[in-house]
């Protein structure tokens, strides 16, 4: 039986720019850093994993799928999203599954939805 998601591990091409990104958002770093080829961040009880892959950015999908993160409060996160300068694809909304969520694209194209339950 599975009990929980651990873990996601997201390839990047820049390090670096990666865990800015993150920490900018409220991730917390764990292990790793900029010089590091494997970095971890708290996501709750599970673990956001960043792997340093140069290839990452010569193989860009236009489409994969997205990791959903549940936080306190969407409109405030989106809030800041906007002051950092970043660009969710749309406004906060009211999901009929019983979300508020936004979408964002990293600056390696994968895609995060933040969300929160109705």
């Amino acid at each position: 039986m599975i009990r929980a998601l651990s873990a996601v591990t997201l390839a990047t091409a820049d390090m670096p720019r990666a865990i800015t990104f993150y920490e900018s958002l409220g991730f917390e770093r764990l292990h790793g850093g900029p010089r590091a080829g494997f970095t971890t961040f708290a996501a709750g009880a599970s673990f956001l994993n960043l792997i340093a892959h140069p290839a990452a950015l010569e193989r860009r999908l236009v489409w994969w799928g997205r990791v959903i993160f549940h936080v306190d409060d969407v409109d405030a996160l989106h809030a800041r999203v906007l002051a950092l300068g970043l660009r969710p694809h749309d406004e906060p909304r009211d999901a009929p599954w019983g979300e508020r969520f936004f979408h964002l694209t990293d600056p390696d194209g994968n895609e995060l939805s933040f969300a929160r339950p109705l």
